[in-house]
């Protein structure tokens, strides 16, 4: 996949600002309502949200780690090139037609049955805005040469764009699981 900066950064802060906007819209819904879940084997919308912030817990201060290094183009239409492992992630997180793989959390990052507040709405919402700042920084950053480790190993490192659309369309894919959880809830 090959696109310029721009149009990369424009694609992941669509699908964060829906996000975003997603979990604003879950504030003034009840903890209990937030909490309820059809059965002990999916995930309520807090539960989602949970599962967001411990990997946002991770990959921000990582992403911005690099960033901090990544050598500046200092221009917007600077080609990004995905690399082979890390498009294959960041596909395998995607949404498409409304699906999605279906796949299981690591033990670190499952939430499951965790006793949660409302606060985990205002972190995720938090985490939000710093990935958005990261990514208006990273519209002139060489997104194809600056590496960033994952959360699997520190040892497998991918382009910092991939590693952008990875957390992006992660929060898509769980942002829309919370949605249907909202809806058995009701």
């Amino acid at each position: 996949m090959k696109m310029t900066n721009k149009d990369l950064v424009s694609e992941l802060q669509g699908i964060l600002a829906h996000s975003k906007n997603r979990a604003l819209h879950y504030q003034p819904i009840s903890a209990d309502v937030l909490n309820a879940k059809v059965d002990d084997k999916t995930w309520s919308v807090l539960e989602c949200l949970e599962h967001l912030n411990l990997y946002g817990d991770y990959y921000i201060p990582e992403m911005g780690k690099r960033m901090q290094t990544a050598k500046s183009s200092g221009k917007a239409d600077t080609i990004f090139k995905s690399g082979l492992l890390g498009n294959y992630f960041a596909e395998l997180m995607q949404v498409k037609n409304g699906k999605m793989t279906k796949m299981s959390s690591p033990k670190d990052k499952n939430p499951n049955l965790a006793v949660l507040s409302k606060s985990t709405v205002d972190k995720f919402i938090s985490q939000c805005d710093a990935l958005h700042e990261l990514l208006n920084q990273a519209i002139y950053c060489d997104l194809s040469k600056t590496k960033s480790a994952i959360s699997l190993s520190p040892f497998i490192k991918l382009r910092l764009g991939d590693t952008f659309r990875f957390v992006i369309y992660h929060i898509e894919r769980h942002i829309s699981q919370a949605d249907k959880a909202l809806e058995n809830a009701k």
